[in-house]
């Protein structure tokens, strides 16, 4: 194989493989990256048995064929070159010279043949979005995947259409993060995708209205994000009956500014650390919420204005728990709903119902 190509084009695509490149395998090939150049493009794969993605990228092939090199030492080169291009010579013997400005670089191959093939999505239903909207339900809700393999099942997002509407659901034990949104797929389907997946997912969407496509299958699904194909598996087995745990009345109501909550919270958090837990105490009245923090470092105390209907209440919250939320509310005012000190909290957008988080509360100690 000969070729040349563009260094940005090819530090771009071999920094995003890299991140789906596995770590710790006994599959020396699974820890490369499959290059393989045809006519006027290389293709570029990285897979580790749960989740693979692939690109193509513009080139100049004096000579087409394959080979997998080590992406950490081949993202490292490609990176720190010096030229606007790079040139890559792989001989039979899988010996690649990498070459760019005055740089040159001879490396240790393995052949393309080792690398396992991708698994194809077969009789899947096919999904589209605009970018900008699958990256907001995806951003809004990952961080509430759970980190636990307790229940490996909700260490994934539940994808769930039924009616014309799309909900993306995240759960982890301690909260609830959902986000609404109508679509054009009329079919009942549902599915689980990964968290990992979802992050690599989000880190290639962009702002705009370009297309997505999701092909969902039995058991694999794949994403077209503009020269990207990621393919996942899908985790198995029953993901939370989530509509169960929503609460359908409040007894106190709130109206309030999310960039006002946030920064009282991380203001009283600054008590708080990984060595140094503590729950933030919030004391609603009229017009005010009052947050506490009582550590061993010492005391902190601030309060929010807002808009509150209903009984005075008392409620404790994990603080890195509430700060993810009201961070991914994504609005100026937002409504949120309490029914006592030990019923988990809602948050939402003060119109519509584009989000849904739940927060459970902790147990407050009498002082």
């Amino acid at each position: 194989m000969k070729i040349t190509v563009n260094r940005s084009d090819m530090t771009e695509a071999v920094s995003n493989m890299q991140r789906v490149v596995s770590s710790k395998t006994s599959v020396p090939a699974l820890e490369g990256i499959l290059l393989k150049a045809d006519e006027d493009k290389l293709e570029l794969c990285a897979y580790d048995l749960e989740l693979g993605m692939t690109t193509t990228i513009s080139a100049k092939v004096n000579e087409p064929g394959r080979a997998v090199l080590s992406a950490k030492l081949f993202t490292d080169i490609v990176r720190k070159t010096p030229g606007d291009t790079i040139s890559l010579d792989v001989d039979e013997k899988n010996i690649a010279t990498i070459e760019s400005g005055v740089s040159r670089f001879t490396i240790v191959g393995i052949p393309a043949e080792e690398f396992p093939e991708l698994p194809k999505v077969e009789d899947g239903e096919d999904i589209r979005l605009t970018s900008s909207v699958l990256k907001s339900m995806i951003r809004q809700t990952v961080f509430a995947v759970a980190e636990s393999d307790a229940k490996p099942i909700h260490q994934g997002s539940l994808f769930s259409m039924d009616g014309g509407l799309l909900d993306v659901v995240a759960v982890d034990g301690y909260r609830l993060a959902k986000r609404t949104e109508a679509i054009e797929f009329k079919n009942k389907l549902s599915f689980v995708v990964p968290g990992k997946t979802l992050s690599e997912v989000l880190r290639l969407l962009k702002d705009t209205e370009d297309p997505v496509d999701m092909y969902a299958g039995k058991r694999h699904i794949m994403f077209k994000i503009d020269n990207y194909i990621v393919i996942s598996s899908l985790l198995e087995g029953d993901f939370l009956n989530y509509k169960a745990t929503i609460p359908t009345t409040s007894r106190t109501k709130v109206i309030m500014r999310s960039r006002d909550a946030i920064e009282s919270v991380e203001r009283v958090s600054l008590l708080i650390n990984d060595r140094i837990k503590s729950p933030i105490r919030c004391v609603l009245s009229k017009n005010e919420i009052k947050l506490f923090c009582t550590t061993s470092m010492g005391r902190a105390s601030d309060q929010i204005s807002a808009q509150i209907d209903g009984e005075e209440t008392e409620i404790g919250f994990n603080n890195r728990y509430l700060l993810d939320a009201l961070r991914n509310t994504e609005c100026d005012e937002i409504k949120v709903g309490l029914s006592g000190p030990l019923n988990p909290m809602t948050i939402g957008p003060k119109e519509g119902e584009s989000f849904l988080f739940l927060v459970l509360p902790v147990r407050l100690k009498n002082d």
